[in-house]
């Protein structure tokens, strides 16, 4: 079986899952399986949609989606520059790395406190969590990819006396490149899941205060069309970066 075939089975496998997914939904809300308060049919959902959309989610859209790339751009800066300095030398990893493994599970949404305390209810304290949260994944997988460099590409760059700056741009960053795609592949993922929480905590536009606002009010067609339209933003960005990284990484296909 070629590998167009298989990627093709793959696609309808995956419709046919999310149709059988939407139809169980149609299923459960106009046959009255749970109360329509909680669980609108999905034509009120994309009613809901289409109108927000003409009106002010649109707006709300844009606001999320702006401070998610925003962050997930900072967080890939810093997490790149801090992940190759940190990994390409032996010694700095092993006086850094406790201290990588005692703040890294820390979530970014307890954070949040200390963030307001410092920034407060401003778009740069959602933007300074934002891109906390989604640093990490970019500098451990950046620590990473550095690390694993084989030891006989060092010795072979003593020897040459090439700078350390040309051996992080030639060797090592090429070696780390896979690692680090994949870390801001799930940076992107990160950052919009703070991002919708710090929308909803510091009460900043966005999809997130747009959701929190529609559950109070319990207009549930309005909250699942921002539902809908975040796994729409989180799919496209994914896509996306993986098309960037297929480009990015065809040196390694056969």
């Amino acid at each position: 079986m070629s590998a167009r075939t298989t990627t093709g089975s793959t696609w309808l496998g995956s419709i046919a899952l999310l149709a059988a997914l939407v139809a169980l939904w149609w299923v459960a809300s106009n046959a009255g399986w749970v109360s329509r308060v909680f669980l609108p049919t999905p034509q009120a959902t994309l009613a809901s949609l289409a109108e927000g959309l003409r009106a002010d989610l649109l707006d709300f859209t844009w606001a999320t989606v702006s401070r998610m790339l925003l962050g997930w751009l900072l967080a890939s800066l810093v997490g790149v520059a801090l992940g190759a300095a940190i990994g390409v030398s032996p010694t700095v990893r092993a006086w850094v790395q406790p201290t990588l493994e005692f703040i890294r599970p820390l979530p970014a949404s307890a954070l949040l406190p200390l963030a307001i305390s410092i920034f407060g209810l401003s778009p740069g304290m959602v933007l300074f969590v934002v891109a906390f949260g989604a640093m990490w994944p970019v500098l451990l997988a950046t620590v990473h990819g550095f690390a694993t460099v084989e030891p006989r590409l060092g010795e072979v760059a003593r020897c040459l006396q090439m700078p350390r700056a040309a051996f992080v741009w030639k060797v090592g960053l090429p070696n780390a490149m896979p690692d680090i795609l994949a870390g801001m592949r799930l940076a992107l993922t990160i950052s919009l899941i703070v991002a919708v929480v710090g929308e909803m905590i510091a009460s900043q536009s966005g999809l997130g205060q747009a959701i929190l606002l529609a559950a109070r009010a319990f207009r549930a067609s309005d909250l699942f069309a921002g539902i809908v339209l975040l796994g729409l933003i989180g799919f496209a960005s994914n896509a996306l970066l993986a098309l960037a990284e297929k480009k990015l990484l065809r040196w390694q296909r056969p």
